[in-house]
């Protein structure tokens, strides 16, 4: 419907007139009675006043939203958004972290009992983000997002109290067959994630074939148009090694000291709607390590990843990678970059998942994923191999409202044996 300015009313008006003549000409000419022609017009004047007042309304409405719509001091249209997510959690062994686990930590000696359960809010999350139909006659998207995942205050409830974390930050410019990125966002050659509620702080398979870290960057994206949507990117991206720092440490660390940036490389193929496109990856990952004055050590990797819809209502998505060094984009070797003599650690992993919608409301799905480290590369007390298999449901049963239930199984094998966590989480959230 398209909606007549203040200006036009005369033309409607006008219009409308000719439409009534015309329609008492045709009633008149085909031999209909007086009352029988002024009852016809009599009902479009009604219908046509009718819509007049429709039209209004709606250039009201669409005044008062223009009107009412946060603005930023550019001038550009602000969208808040974001996930109040309260999580209840159990564990059945030791892990590396309580409400989030990724790997197993053998049984306490002291005979502390190993599993447990609590409730966090700490995976709540909120974005903000701008946009703009023309900048350098490209398209232009900025946002942010941010979690409460950052640490814990070292007091008495530490866990309730949790530090707010930037996650991703970027700008992106998108010509028709052209990108630029830039700010904090996922590896170029790793830029999936599985779907879950219960991994949002970090993501599921962590440490079981998942890289995933939040690295600042630039990013460049070249398509040729087709029926196969072919793209080569590159990343430029800041070097870190993921190794745990301490508070208020702004040292340079090992990836750092190098002076070089990590350089990725990714060869796209897209296909089907543009909406839902199936996607294939194909990429190359090349670092740099200086633990140690005057050395200089690889961290690289080749990457595969696909998203593929199977029909309207399921897809398969999943990431692989191998090689060496991948604790530096989040978890990989089972998060062990050094091993014997300080070589960097080799290896290879992956994981997949699977999600069917089979009503509107909800979704439905099961994945696993593996790391598994080059044994000869490990110390005595290293971890070499980390597997996990997860279900979850997702339902949104009305409004803002979403639920969500997950149950996460991961197996850590060291030298001397294997260690099992079964990890059982119930989300309720509201979004917006």
């Amino acid at each position: 419907m398209t909606v007549q300015t203040p200006g036009s009313s005369g033309l409607t008006r006008m219009t409308a007139g000719t439409a009534l003549a015309l329609a008492a000409f045709a009633t008149t000419a085909g031999g209909q009675k007086p009352d029988s022609t002024r009852t016809a017009l009599d009902s479009l004047g009604a219908r046509l006043e009718r819509a007049e007042e429709t039209i209004e309304l709606l250039r009201q409405q669409l005044a008062a939203q223009g009107e009412s719509a946060v603005k930023t001091k550019s001038g550009l249209s602000l969208e808040l958004n974001g996930r109040i997510l309260l999580s209840v959690f159990a564990n059945t062994r030791r892990t590396n972290n309580s409400d989030v686990p990724t790997t197993v930590r053998p049984d306490s000696a002291s005979g502390a009992a190993n599993g447990g359960g609590g409730i966090e809010i700490r995976q709540t999350t909120l974005g903000l983000a701008v946009t703009s139909p023309s900048v350098l006659g490209a398209s232009f998207l900025g946002d942010l997002d941010v979690d409460f995942f950052g640490g814990q205050l070292s007091t008495f409830g530490g866990r309730t109290m949790p530090l707010i974390r930037l996650r991703t930050a970027r700008a992106v410019l998108t010509w028709p067959h052209a990108e630029l990125l830039v700010g904090q966002e996922q590896p170029l050659v790793s830029n999936l994630n599985p779907v879950s509620l219960a991994g949002v702080g970090t993501p599921d398979f962590t440490a079981a074939g998942n890289l995933w870290y939040w690295m600042p960057q630039v990013r460049v994206t070249i398509e040729r148009p087709g029926p196969v949507r072919v793209a080569l990117q590159g990343a430029v991206i800041a070097p870190m090694t993921g190794e745990p720092v301490g508070s208020f440490d702004t040292e340079f660390d090992a990836a750092e000291r190098t002076r070089r940036p990590y350089l990725e490389g990714r060869l796209r193929f897209r296909w089907g709607a543009m909406e839902a496109p199936a996607e294939i990856g194909l990429g190359v990952h090349q670092g740099w390590l200086a633990p140690v004055r005057d050395s200089l050590l690889e961290n690289r990797a080749l990457t595969f990843d696909a998203l593929i819809p199977i029909g309207p209502r399921a897809e398969f998505r999943g990431e692989a990678f191998s090689g060496r060094g991948m604790r530096v984009l989040g978890g990989g070797q089972v998060a062990q970059l050094y091993g014997k003599g300080g070589v960097v650690v080799r290896g290879s992993g992956g994981w997949g998942q699977l999600n069917l919608k089979p009503f509107s409301r909800l979704l439905v799905g099961a994945g696993g994923g593996f790391d598994d480290p080059r044994d000869a590369d490990l110390p005595a007390t290293g971890r070499l191999k980390n597997v996990t298999s997860e279900l979850h449901a997702i339902a949104h049963p009305g409004g803002p409202l979403v639920l969500s239930l997950e149950w996460r199984r991961t197996t850590t094998t060291y030298t001397t044996r294997s260690w099992t966590n079964d990890h059982l989480n119930l989300g309720v959230g509201v979004e917006f």
